[in-house]
């Protein structure tokens, strides 16, 4: 980062994010692509370019375009939300579903639905891995709908990695896509949006209007190409995962079957369950009614094998029971 050749990429272009938008877009098979700052500043942008204000939008519940971007999708580009539910396992919509879902052209004051957003791996479902003919199969349904189609891609490497496909081989049909430098991947900022050359030219406008214009640019993009050396390097992540929901379900937790590198478990009582996991020294985030365990490129196997000794067998004697109020 510290030697990477810069410019200025508000102005004329910085050869070192020029370099890195290029191998991104070779990598996703799209015309062009743009680095910008986060991957909920890339979902927007893409919403923004494709969305009128007043318009619809579909997405399976509990993704992120829908959920932890704070509502941007709605107060920003302006379009109203309607999510899909999972008719198709966790984390997965049917063609049938968005056939039904984006309807037929009504009056003029009736909402019009446009736009069809996916995620891959689907986060908040375990990291659900959405494969090729699934794909194919909503991307078609939306073009039979006349609708356009962006995927949040901001674990897509996961997902390539796991089918053991190129991620162009799931970008296919959509219209946009964003990916994420930082998760899994290890860099410490950045994404990248991608679509036709004539999309990445109004995102660059939209980049610029939210806030995300840079100048030397290079040195974040820098990262972002040593990021992308370690997109193979993800299985591990998958391996780790894996075993730390078997041991988790040998200690009689239920857990997900992870796909990727997350691993659900579901807890009877999920607030006393995070202040049992503190007290022995393991911090985890709740999503849902569950608790999120991310494996990522600074977890090592004595991590795992460290967790597994901490949190225990589910009815351990030290776990925190339930307190009776007195009638």
């Amino acid at each position: 980062m510290a030697t990477s050749e810069v410019g200025d990429d508000v102005l004329d272009g910085d050869p070192t994010m020029v370099k890195l938008q290029e191998r991104v877009a070779g990598l996703l098979g799209t015309e062009a692509a743009l680095w910008v700052p986060s991957g909920s500043m890339g979902n927007l942008i893409a919403l923004m370019a494709q969305l009128r204000r007043g318009d619809a939008f579909l997405a399976p519940a509990g993704t992120h375009v829908l959920d932890a971007e704070l509502g941007s999708a709605a107060w920003l580009a302006g379009g109203m939300p309607r999510p899909l539910p999972h008719d198709a396992g966790p984390g997965k919509i049917s063609p049938a579903s968005v056939t039904a879902s984006a309807g037929t052209p009504g009056p003029y004051y009736a909402l019009r639905t446009t736009l069809l957003c996916l995620e891959n791996t689907h986060m908040s479902a375990g990291g659900v891995v959405t494969e090729v003919d699934e794909h194919a199969e909503l991307a078609a349904a939306a073009r039979a709908a006349k609708l356009a189609v962006h995927l949040d891609g901001a674990r897509l490497w996961h997902a390539s990695v796991a089918l053991g496909l190129p991620p162009a081989a799931l970008t296919v049909g959509v219209d946009t896509v964003q990916v994420c430098l930082s998760k899994g991947l290890g860099a410490p900022v950045g994404s990248v949006v991608a679509g036709s050359a004539e999309f990445v030219d109004e995102a660059r406008r939209l980049r610029k209007m939210l806030g995300g214009g840079v100048r030397q640019g290079g040195v974040l993009a820098a990262a972002g190409l040593v990021a992308l050396d370690n997109i193979d390097r993800l299985a591990d992540d998958h391996a780790k995962a894996a075993r730390l929901a078997a041991g988790l379900a040998e200690r009689g937790w239920r857990v997900n079957q992870p796909a990727t590198n997350i691993v659900l478990l579901h807890p009877a009582d999920l607030p006393s369950t995070l202040r049992r996991l503190e007290r022995a020294g393991v911090l985890a985030g709740p999503i849902g009614g569950a608790i999120r365990f991310v494996t990522h490129s600074d977890v090592t196997d004595a991590d795992i094998t460290a967790v597994l000794k901490r949190i225990g067998e589910v009815d351990a004697p030290h776990s925190p029971r339930p307190t009776r109020r007195p009638a």
